[in-house]
């Protein structure tokens, strides 16, 4: 398991436990309705037609094709279908079963006058020349500019959004379960016909009220946290900021005039996006007149029902402005989003100051499914409230300096009073219950032994006082040089000490009968902890372990992993390493950090590797290479947001960048350091999103090593000898293959996220995902450091016949490539890598397939 997956687990397992997953799945008896709806004269399809049970509020819409699947946990006996232009038509239906009726609706005649345009297009084959339902569509897509916010001068409003997590669709047995007798206090009734069933246990609450600026030249967002409300756990068991910041990483504003709309990491297409035309087909199928500006209502669905799209309705004004003033989202049941069973959107919109319309409310509800319809789930809601909104007021330019987000002092600490008289609308008593239900949860001793056992199977660690025993997947791991390598490891929490953390780990080579170990000590600074951002404190570490020369930095912690054990190849060249370390880092609250440091670095041949060098034409073995440096890093994320939890912090990979640069001294004489030398490196990550053509992560890396050193110290690029596949190795070089002093490296890690395999009948319903990734490496080697030139450096080594195994790049780039499918069994993916050159060396491969441990939504 990488280090990202570890982390994405430790997030997911914080809410996951809190919903005492436990117990068979239970089944009501459920009505279930499937089938297609055509005209009565033509048989043509009928699109976005409403079907509903009778006296219910459990309704679907047909999709293009006119095609229907309606469900419902009780036994229903008719159907209502209603159609603008068309009779309303009843069906009986056989309850609590499963059954196909294929509906036929008849026109009706009053009604065709004010929709003769749109009933045309219906009939008539699907196309977007001459229909004036994508002719409208493009008016609303050209009147854009001027109805979004960036099209006025200057914004400020007032908003107050909540949001609540809870789970779902429970049955009446579930509930009653013996498990559950203290707990009865924690579920909540709601209408049956509602998302989420009839019962739900609300395990997460957050309101928020702020002050909102815009301006638009210098272009300039400010938000001021007036108060700030949630759910709090107990932090020894939970953290707090991470389930915050993971719960509105899921539920993120939404804007329908921009050209995507972002949920759980994955971007939809908006339907008025530039490109709507393309993906979507779109329907007149009602015009309102009793509101002044007239309004149409416009349908749309999509052309793949398997793509990140929507169908719902917009409904634009008759004005000239071509504004939306209302709008219905919701995706379809197979788009390919994992654990997804129903998303929701309603928008409202109001007119501002200036006579045009913003929006002035939104309710997203989504329905996150553990097992197939019916069964147990997740419901997550958020009601968005602006208000006071304001346009063209030009305010003073000390309202915009600072920070993008400010919050008050005192937003955590409002009063029951503050919230009840400044509420922007109004949340039920019921959902406020949950404030005190979690403190009362929290007391439960069954509650924490759950938590506490949840904890170690997720997250790896034990927890026992202020300290804990871990991580498990590093207790049992082997290599060629070592045998079996049995280790334990463990690590101080915030109920040590909020200013001091220790770190250790003691490990014994069985076959090589040495001990190795890791102590590391930190102080924060902030009185919070290492991990708090921003970060601030000082840290001193001493490490003496084992490692494959290029398969660690001398920045970084080696660690060892079981799954990493296994690797294919030869693998007999390792180092003992002996690292001392001594860091400063300084995080500032636009997310610039440094990162002043002192390493000294022992490294000692081990297995077959030689440190050998030629004298008078005789070899002569070197025992150790010992290097003393300086350094300097420097690290800025604009905009950037992180999981938080309590002993790591993970970033949430969106589309602003991340630049870093790294500058190292090595100072000769300093603490035993044999060699003067600078060592430049730096990177930029960079997300670009696609839409519909999915995203890149893409990462352009460079570095230049001035001075004279030998070959442990140059730049050995990292290779992949196991069977997992690296995001930032490369998966076909073999360990030591390649070494540099200057280079630039270019990774691109494609997703398509399901474009080509949606569209294959019976593979589509699996959600899987296709990846496709590039790893270009070009450098080389200056006179000065190449050993074949200089017999008094320590020389490449070479096997027993002397056939080397490190090499110099030439006039190509090395590179590879790889095609992948992600998202098997919701959390694998699988490529097939090929390396593309210097294929003549010896013990590579051309083709390989690497597999990932890979959690999406």
């Amino acid at each position: 398991m990488n280090s990202n997956t570890k982390k994405s687990f430790y997030i997911f397992y914080s809410f996951l436990v809190l919903i005492l997953f436990v117990g068979s799945r239970t089944f009501a008896q459920s009505t279930v309705v499937s089938g297609t709806v055509t005209d009565s004269k033509d048989k043509s399809p009928l699109p976005a037609v409403t079907i509903l049970f009778k006296d219910t509020k459990i309704a679907v819409r047909t999709d293009a094709d006119g095609k229907f699947s309606i469900s419902g946990r009780a036994a229903y006996t008719q159907l209502q279908v209603i159609y603008v232009g068309y009779k309303t038509k009843f069906v009986h239906i056989i309850p609590s079963t499963t059954q196909t009726i294929n509906i036929v609706l008849q026109e009706e005649s009053q009604n065709l006058h004010e929709v003769t345009i749109s009933s045309k297009a219906k009939k008539a084959p699907y196309r977007n020349k001459g229909n004036p339902a994508v002719e409208l569509i493009r008016k609303v897509i050209e009147h854009k500019p001027m109805n979004r916010l960036e099209g006025q001068d200057a914004v400020e409003y007032k908003q107050y959004d909540w949001m609540q997590f809870s789970m779902s669709n429970l049955s009446d047995q579930f509930k009653n379960k013996k498990i559950f007798k203290h707990y009865q206090f924690l579920f909540d009734k709601q209408d049956s016909t509602e998302i989420g069933g009839k019962n739900i246990m609300p395990i997460y609450l957050r309101e928020r009220l702020s002050q909102n600026y815009f301006r638009k030249d210098p272009k300039k967002n400010k938000t001021i946290m007036l108060a700030d409300k949630h759910v709090k756990f107990d932090e020894s068991m939970v953290d707090n900021n991470a389930l915050g910041n993971y719960f509105e990483r899921m539920y993120a504003d939404v804007d329908i005039y921009k050209n995507n709309i972002v949920f759980t990491n994955s971007q939809f297409l908006s339907p008025i996006a530039e490109s709507a035309p393309l993906f979507y087909k779109f329907f007149i199928t009602d015009t309102v007149k009793n509101q002044t500006p007239n309004l149409i209502e416009l349908s749309f669905v999509p052309r793949n029902q398997n793509a990140l799209l929507f169908e719902g309705q917009i409904y634009i004004t008759m004005d000239g402005k071509y504004a939306v003033q209302d709008a219905f989202l919701k995706t379809g049941k197979n788009v390919n989003v994992n654990f997804v069973k129903a998303l929701e959107v309603k928008l409202d919109f109001e007119k501002d100051t200036a006579g045009k319309y913003h929006m002035s409310k939104s309710h997203l509800v989504m329905d996150f499914g553990l097992g197939k319809d019916g069964g147990k789930g997740f419901k997550g809601e958020r009601t968005v409230t602006i208000k006071d909104y304001k346009t063209n007021i030009i305010r003073p330019d000390s309202v915009y300096r600072g920070l993008d987000l400010e919050v008050v002092p005192d937003a955590e600490k409002r009063s029951a009073a503050y919230w009840a008289s400044n509420r922007l609308d109004t949340i039920s008593a019921e959902k406020l219950k949950i404030y005190g239900n979690i403190d009362s949860l929290g007391k439960m001793k069954s509650f924490k032994r759950m938590m506490n056992l949840a904890a170690f199977f997720f997250v790896g660690y034990k927890q026992y006082g202020p300290v804990e025993i871990g991580p498990f997947y590093t207790f049992y791991t082997f290599n060629s040089l070592e045998g079996f390598k049995p280790r334990i490891g463990g690590r101080t929490t915030t109920d040590f000490s909020t200013r001091f953390y220790f770190d250790t780990y003691a490990a014994y080579g069985i076959k090589d009968e040495k001990w190795k170990y890791f102590f590391s000590g930190a102080y924060a600074f902030n009185n919070k902890s290492i991990y708090t951002f921003p970060q601030s404190f000082v840290r001193a570490s001493f490490q003496r372990d084992v490692n494959v020369p290029g398969d660690m930095s001398k920045n970084i912690v080696f660690e060892d992993n079981f799954l990493a054990s296994f690797k294919h190849g030869e693998t007999s060249q390792f180092l003992y390493s002996d690292l001392y370390k001594a860091e400063y880092m300084q995080e500032y609250a636009n997310h610039f950090s440094f990162n002043l440091g002192f390493t000294k670095w022992t490294q000692r041949p081990a297995g077959s590797l030689t440190f050998t060098t030629n004298e008078n034409n005789l070899p002569v073995n070197i025992d150790q290479i010992t290097s003393s440096e300086l350094s300097l890093q420097l690290r800025y994320a604009p905009h950037e947001r992180f999981y938080q939890g309590k002993v790591f912090r993970e970033r949430l990979i969106e589309k602003y960048p991340v630049f870093y640069l790294n500058y190292s001294q090595g100072v000769k004489g300093l603490f035993d350091g044999e060699y003067n030398y600078k060592n430049l490196m730096g990177y930029i990550d960079k997300r670009f999103y696609m839409s519909q053509f999915g995203r890149s992560d893409v990462r352009l890396e460079g570095g230049y090593i001035f001075g004279n050193v030998p070959f442990p110290l140059l730049d050995i690029h990292r290779a992949n000898q196991s069977y997992a596949y690296q995001t930032y190795a490369y998966n076909m070089m073999n360990f030591m293959e390649f070494v540099s002093d200057h280079y630039v490296s270019l990774n691109i890690d494609h997703n398509f996220n399901g474009l080509f395999v949606n569209r294959i009948p019976l593979i589509k319903h699996l959600k899987l995902r296709e990846y496709l990734t590039f790893k270009g490496l070009y450098g080389g080697l200056r006179d000065e450091n190449n050993p074949n030139l200089h017999p008094d450096l320590p020389q490449f080594p070479v096997k027993a016949a002397g056939i080397p195994t490190t090499y110099v790049l030439g006039k190509l780039p090395y590179m590879e490539g790889s095609v992948g499918i992600g998202n098997i069994f919701r959390v694998m993916r699988l490529d097939l890598v090929r390396r593309f050159n210097y294929l003549d060396h010896p013990g590579i491969s051309k083709y390989g397939v690497r597999a990932k441990l890979q959690f999406e939504f």
